[in-house]
């Protein structure tokens, strides 16, 4: 998540530049064509280009308003969490009734925060991590799950003899809850808990349950590609078409163009041209590095972070030394 006032231009012109070349090139084409081969016929009336531009703006305008819903979806699960994960503390700290018991329910909770954004980083297939802009910008920060393995931080919060079967297995952070609710029955049974708080727990753990669910919907079921396909699609023959449709536009200007351009205006199509075109192009690419809220780019719901934040405040608030300190933007970057 960019957390700096605004990316910069030249941030932005770097990062989609290879479809600047690739627009400077289309555009540069049919302006050949068109004026040193005498090719005239290539020429589309603007009204075509102009109404496919409209119908590509509609395409555009709504893949960007869903993806971006699913993004801001993902920032009120992870804002639910750590309201929930507070209240975890909280209830571990007053109703335990040693420091002990406290202790073991929070780092419990810890490993499971753990456990559950390492899954979300793992890739899928549609996820934009590998296109080449994105692996670029990438560079300018560095993601916690990329460069520590999940057994290095699991063991901060588990004994070994709890870890490593947890590791061998699938669906960690499932299995974490299981075992919280689980250490919570045997706390109960020796009466480290009250009884009557044992409800009071499981609520807590039902609503962890639905918060971890509503992540693997975003993670696991991609923004529909149908969509996202037919949007990449109109906008790339919307470049392509756009220089066709100025042609004529331009080459009447010669009319009234001062001598020094008289006979040259339709060279103007390529910067027009490609001025209009990246602004459809950008779009696309802001809204495809949109799609997927948890994949490790600049643009993702800082769940790391977060996380962090939730570590700092419930070893603060049941006493535990040396917390961690929270996590820096790196230029301007927190994930």
């Amino acid at each position: 998540m960019h957390v700096g006032k605004s990316f910069r231009l030249s941030e932005f012109i770097f990062w989609s530049r290879r479809i600047i070349y690739l627009l400077i090139a289309i555009s540069l084409v049919p302006v050949v064509l068109y004026d040193l081969a005498g090719q005239k016929w290539i020429a589309v009336p603007w009204t075509v280009a102009g109404l496919f531009g409209t119908a590509t703006a509609f395409i555009v305008a709504f893949k960007n308003t869903q993806t971006y819903n699913r993004t801001v979806e993902a920032q009120q699960i992870w804002a639910a969490i750590l309201t929930s994960s507070r209240n975890w503390g909280l209830m571990a700290r007053d109703f335990a009734k040693s420091r002990e018991t406290t202790r073991d329910l929070v780092y419990r909770h810890f490993a499971w925060l753990t456990a559950l954004r390492y899954e979300l980083r793992e890739p899928r297939p549609w996820e934009s991590t590998t296109i080449r802009a994105n692996a670029e910008y990438r560079a300018l920060f560095r993601v916690p799950e990329k460069e520590t393995p999940l057994a290095s931080e699991l063991k901060k919060y588990l004994a070994d003899g709890e870890a490593q079967p947890l590791l061998a297995g699938e669906h960690r952070p499932t299995s974490l809850l299981a075992r919280q609710s689980k250490a919570i029955k045997d706390f109960v049974a020796r009466d480290e808990i009250p009884a009557n708080c044992f409800m009071e727990f499981e609520k807590v753990i039902k609503e962890f349950f639905d918060h971890q669910g509503k992540c693997e919907r975003i993670k696991n079921f991609p923004y529909p590609r149908q969509y996202a396909v037919v949007s990449r699609f109109f906008v790339g023959f919307f470049c392509l078409l756009l220089p066709f449709g100025m042609l004529k536009e331009f080459d009447a200007l010669n009319a009234v163009a001062p001598a020094v351009l008289k006979g040259h205006m339709v060279w103007f199509v390529i910067p027009f041209s490609v001025a209009v075109s990246w602004m459809y192009a950008s779009l696309e690419q802001v809204g495809q590095s949109t799609e997927n809220p948890f994949e490790g780019n600049a643009n993702d719901v800082p769940i790391s972070q977060i996380s962090r934040k939730i570590e700092v405040e419930l070893m603060q608030m049941i006493g535990e030394p040396n917390s961690p300190a929270l996590l820096q933007p790196q230029n301007n970057i927190l994930v």
